[in-house]
């Protein structure tokens, strides 16, 4: 084994490894539970690190798979499968940077059972981790299921009063969805006679056999993005979940959808999916207007924020499915720079909530006179979500939007009032916490951002302002597999392809 094709096992399951290593260090006082939070950083960062030289060592001109592993385990057709192409390689330096956040964001607010806690987050890196490296379907499905239970523990055991509630509300909806995937990934076996991802690329599904697995996956991604009307779920699964869960659930989970139609939906059923682009079309659109309209009207941060992240995952599947560069690279884009903002809204809500313990937005307002450093990074991730041209929320949109145009004017005039609806529920809530009389006796003597909390939102913001101006990094890392993504789906559907962006 040498390191180009042992490092993504390395990095998938070193999270485990510090999992295993916090059962040695039991205890429930104080002195034990930091020792145990700093086994947990140290895990995190190094696995950070490790994310780093994955990305580092891939090279975007490659649109194949690269630091591959395989290793049969029953035959040639089930088997340890790890790699990554220019579709999921930025997914993995994106987990590994929010997860010692997380455990940051944590570190004064988990009081109770801070080792479970810990070991399960730990254990949810590793499983989304192999979503985004294994080569392999049933891997894929036993990695994308996993992520159900350590999140159903996190909303359940450490989220707010209707924690319970919202918790079997996320696993039934998501599980009943999976189902059908996991159906529809023996169908496949059936047909192939392999689970090979690399090679089920290439294969030739009946067109016929084609509409009914495109459904059956549809069905587990569209839940899980979640696409409207399948994101009821959503907004009660944020409010109770602690602030670390908010972050996962939004910046990893919810790309889990999108990384699903562009592994499976799009390459392997191409012709189910060019038939069913138009109905995709119509629920990304409900997603961006009726869930932007459903924002406006919300008394709590938190859920203001999880409808806006169902908003946005309506211009990345509006970009999916216009099945051309400019929109399937500018989903990926929206995916990463949703990552990267939605994460910041949700912890910019956790320091506030966690000196108030409260997220309504009219127990807030002044925030400005007692929080300038809060108030600057956080108009950052506002203006972001925005989508406002010099931050990375801008270039997502307007390529997915672009693309779209492409396929259908009308589509993307319609998604454009999107925007519009985003600034009226950013702006409406920027104002309302952060400007403003400081007349709330609550907030007279709120204190402004700590050295934990500076070191989670600065390297985001700076991060947001830096893809909003120089895009390359991730378009580069993205192009070729797009490319060849595009031409293949063209060529099966029988579509010109756009011109490459470059």
């Amino acid at each position: 084994m040498t390191f180009d094709n042992s490092i993504l096992t390395i990095v998938t399951f070193l999270p485990l490894v510090g999992a295993l290593l916090l059962l040695f260090f039991p205890g429930r006082d104080e002195a034990a539970a930091n020792v145990q939070r700093w086994v947990a950083l140290v895990t995190t960062l190094a696995t950070f690190v490790l994310t780093l030289f994955v990305w580092a060592r891939f090279d975007p001109s490659n649109p194949g798979f690269q630091m591959v592993v395989n290793i049969p385990w029953i035959g040639d057709s089930i088997g340890y499968r790890m790699g990554v192409d220019g579709i999921s390689v930025l997914f993995v330096p994106l987990t590994g940077l929010l997860m010692p956040m997380c455990i940051l964001a944590s570190w004064n607010s988990v009081h109770s059972r801070v080792r479970e806690y810990l070991i399960v987050f730990l254990v949810l890196e590793t499983l989304m981790l192999g979503v985004f490296t294994t080569l392999d379907g049933a891997m894929f499905y036993v990695f994308f299921e996993g992520t159900l239970l350590p999140m159903f523990l996190i909303i359940g055991i450490w989220g707010g009063a209707r924690r319970i509630q919202a918790a079997y509300k996320f696993f039934f909806y998501t599980f009943t969805g999976s189902v059908l995937m996991l159906l529809a990934i023996m169908a496949i076996y059936w047909q192939a006679g392999t689970l090979d991802i690399s090679k089920l690329l290439t294969f030739k599904f009946d067109k016929g056999v084609q509409v009914w697995l495109w459904i059956a996956f549809f069905a587990s991604f569209a839940v899980k993005m979640p696409m409207w009307p399948f994101h009821r779920w959503l907004p009660e699964a944020h409010v109770e979940a602690p602030t670390a869960g908010s972050v996962i659930l939004a910046a990893i989970l919810l790309k889990l959808g999108g990384y699903g139609f562009l592994r499976f939906s799009l390459p392997m059923f191409p012709d189910a999916s060019a038939q069913f682009a138009n109905f995709v079309f119509v629920l990304s659109i409900a997603a961006i207007i009726l869930t932007s309209l459903v924002a406006l009207v919300q008394t709590d941060m938190k859920k203001l924020i999880a409808y806006s992240s169902v908003a946005h995952m309506g211009f990345v599947t509006m970009g999916i499915f216009a099945g051309n560069v400019y929109g399937v690279q500018g989903a990926l884009f929206q995916m990463i720079s949703h990552g990267i903002v939605s994460g910041a809204l949700f912890f910019g809500v956790g320091v506030i909530y966690d000196r108030t313990h409260t997220r309504e937005i009219s127990a807030y307002g002044g925030l400005v006179e007692r929080m300038p450093r809060y108030a600057l990074v956080f108009m950052i991730f506002t203006m972001a979500n925005v989508g406002l041209p010099g931050t990375s929320g801008f270039i997502g949109e307007f390529l997915t939007m672009f693309g779209t145009f492409q396929v259908n004017t009308w589509v993307t005039t319609l998604a454009a009032t999107g925007v519009i609806l985003s600034a009226a529920y950013a702006l409406y809530l920027y104002r309302r916490i952060i400007f403003g009389a400081l007349t709330k006796e609550s907030l007279m003597g709120i204190m402004d951002l700590d050295w934990k909390e500076a070191a989670i939102l600065i390297p985001l913001a700076v991060l947001t302002i830096f893809y909003g101006i120089y895009p390359a990094p991730i378009l580069d890392a993205t192009r070729s597999a797009v490319d060849l993504l595009v031409t293949n789906y063209s060529a099966a559907v029988g579509a010109v392809p756009a011109v490459v962006a470059h």
